[in-house]
């Protein structure tokens, strides 16, 4: 997560095993983990590789998590798969 430095870097198994699910952006199965506005960019940025089916729940979850750390998401491609997400 973050150094003394404040500069984000990988997380280790320990770190990512004690974020909650709901600091994932696939939190049923624990996949895009985004615990702060580093991983959130990071998130979108591996969007692409991401199943088809598990997208929408993903777009809509960066979304999410952009607003709680004040990122802006500029993917339009995201963003059109936020709409298609259903709760």
């Amino acid at each position: 997560m973050k150094t003394k430095n404040n500069i984000s870097h990988k997380l280790s198994v320990s770190e990512r095993t004690k974020l909650r699910s709901s600091d994932f952006g696939i939190p049923n199965v624990r996949e895009y983990p985004m615990p702060d506005a580093a991983h959130v960019r990071a998130a979108e940025s591996y969007f692409r590789y991401s199943p088809d089916e598990k997208k929408p729940i993903l777009a809509h979850r960066i979304i999410l998590k952009a607003r709680k750390f004040g990122v802006k998401i500029e993917s339009p491609i995201i963003l059109e798969w936020a709409r298609k997400y259903k709760k």
